[in-house]
C-alpha cells in the first residue's frame, strides 16, 4: 500500500482544512516545493496534492505551487481540485504531473469522465467524496443524490488509475477512518482503491493495509506529528 502525504495548496502555501471548511484552515508552510521534499526525503514514494483554491473556483488556481513542486522533487505526484475540462487536463500534464483526479465535473457528466478516461488511460484517477455515503461536489461545498457505492460501481469498467474515496466528515478531525464506508467500496469495485480522510494513527495505518487498499493518504496527521512517515513506512 502506497503512503501519499497530502499537500493541500490554497493561496500558495500548504493548509490543512477540517471537514472542508474554508473557515478551519491551519497554514502549515509557505514554500510547496520545499515541503514536497520534505516528504520525499521522508521516505515518501508519492505525493497527493489538492488545489484548494481551484476546488472552489472551478478552474486550476495553483499552478505556480504545482509546478515547484514538480520541480521540487522525482516521485510521481497526483493533483485534484478544479479540473473541470480537458485543457485543465493537459495543464496538469504538461507540468509533467503524473495523474489528475477528477471530482465534481466527473460526477455530473459520466460520460465525459468515461472519454477522458480512455483517452488518458491509467492517468485518471476519480474522486468521490462522500457524506452520509452521499458523493459531494463543487469543494465539498454541494451534496448530490448520488450514492458513492453506486458511482463506484458504474466506473468499474473504465481504464482509470484508481477511486480515491475520502469520507469528508472523517477529514482534517484525527478521528480515524470511515473502515466500514471502505470495506464497503472495496467490495464494490475492482479498480485500485485509496483511502483517503481520518487516518491518525499507525494501527489506522495498519488495518487499511490489511484491506488490500492501493493507497492511503495521510495529511494532518503527518503535520502534527501524531504519525510520522519513518515509523509508518517501516513497519
Amino acid at each position: 500500500m502506497i503512503i501519499y502525504p497530502a499537500i493541500d495548496l490554497r493561496a500558495g502555501q500548504c493548509v490543512r482544512l477540517r471537514q472542508g471548511d474554508f473557515q478551519q484552515e491551519t497554514v502549515y508552510g509557505n514554500d510547496p516545493g520545499q515541503m514536497a521534499l520534505h516528504w520525499q526525503s521522508q521516505g515518501a514514494k508519492a505525493l497527493h496534492l489538492v488545489d484548494l483554491d481551484g476546488a472552489k473556483a472551478g478552474k486550476p488556481a495553483n499552478l505556480q505551487a504545482l509546478e515547484s513542486i514538480r520541480k521540487a522533487v522525482t516521485i510521481p505526484l497526483q493533483v485534484g481540485g478544479g479540473l473541470r475540462t480537458e485543457n485543465d487536463l493537459n495543464t496538469i500534464f504538461e507540468l509533467g504531473i503524473e495523474r489528475a483526479i477528477l471530482g465534481s465535473q466527473a460526477c455530473k457528466d459520466p460520460a465525459w469522465l468515461a472519454q477522458m478516461a480512455r483517452r488518458y488511460p491509467q492517468r485518471i484517477l476519480l474522486g468521490i467524496d462522500a457524506k452520509n455515503g452521499l458523493v459531494a461536489t463543487e469543494g465539498w461545498l454541494e451534496v448530490s443524490s448520488i450514492k458513492a457505492i453506486e458511482l463506484a460501481m458504474d466506473v468499474a469498467s473504465l481504464p482509470l488509475a484508481g477511486i480515491i474515496y475520502t469520507d469528508i466528515a472523517k477529514d482534517g478531525m484525527m478521528a480515524g477512518p470511515n473502515i466500514e464506508a471502505l470495506a464497503e467500496m472495496s467490495h464494490a469495485t475492482p479498480l485500485p482503491l485509496i483511502a483517503s480522510g481520518g487516518v491518525t494513527t499507525a494501527d489506522d495505518v495498519y488495518r487499511l493495509r490489511n484491506m488490500n487498499l492501493a493507497g492511503c493518504i495521510i495529511g494532518r496527521a503527518l503535520y502534527e506529528k501524531s504519525i510520522t512517515l519513518p515509523q509508518i513506512l517501516s513497519e
